[in-house]
């Protein structure tokens, strides 16, 4: 596993990292028995299905900041700051979830801090931005854009909508884009956005 892991990031895994990682799916499995953090039909699944598919964006992150939006269950925000090291905003406004994170990132002893609110009421800038399976793009935009610089990369795993949702944020976006294929899965996409911004209206 730390080799398909080393592979879908992008980078060496070292034991150290593999067993945070370990620890991070037992926490995730025991807490799913109290409340909805994954499907539970995944379960059986965890690290091919969501902690596979989190680490490979960890070929895309430049470093620096990130903020992960509606975090849930930590997937890919605590992934990835186990991966990369990076420091890590975790923003999820569902206080169970929230507590739950914590709880993670203070017994790992990750370089990350959890936010308890709507994206809308997080300040701070970021070099990294990503969200799993949060919203329909444009609405992300919409949602986080306070939180980005002209420098930001987006980092956002997609499913077969891709394309359509491209066009869709294309009415109110401008942005520079690219899609790269998911390793775990044949009918998603990696969208990387930079150089995002709101279209002047005429």
């Amino acid at each position: 596993m730390i080799e398909a892991l080393a592979q879908a990031a992008g980078r060496p895994v070292s034991r150290e990292t593999f067993e945070k990682l370990e620890r991070y799916a037992e926490m995730l499995a025991d807490e799913a028995q109290r409340q909805n953090l994954v499907s539970a039909s995944t379960l059986d699944t965890l690290w091919e299905r969501h902690i596979l598919d989190s680490a490979q964006l960890a070929r895309f992150a430049p470093g620096g900041r990130c903020a992960d939006i509606g975090s849930g269950a930590g997937l890919p925000g605590i992934v990835l700051a186990i991966v990369t090291g990076a420091p890590t905003t975790l923003i999820e406004p569902r206080r169970l979830r929230a507590d739950f994170l914590s709880r993670v990132v203070m017994e790992l002893g990750l370089d990350a801090e959890v936010k308890c609110s709507k994206v809308e009421r997080v300040s701070g800038l970021f070099d990294v931005i990503t969200a799993r399976a949060v919203a329909s793009l444009d609405r992300l935009i919409a949602m986080s854009l306070h939180l980005s610089h002209e420098h930001t990369i987006w980092v956002l795993p997609k499913g077969r909508n891709a394309k359509s949702e491209l066009a869709e944020a294309q009415r109110a976006w401008h942005y520079d884009w690219r899609a790269e294929p998911s390793i775990t899965d044949p009918e998603s996409e990696i969208l990387l956005l930079s150089k995002v911004g709101a279209k002047s209206k005429r």
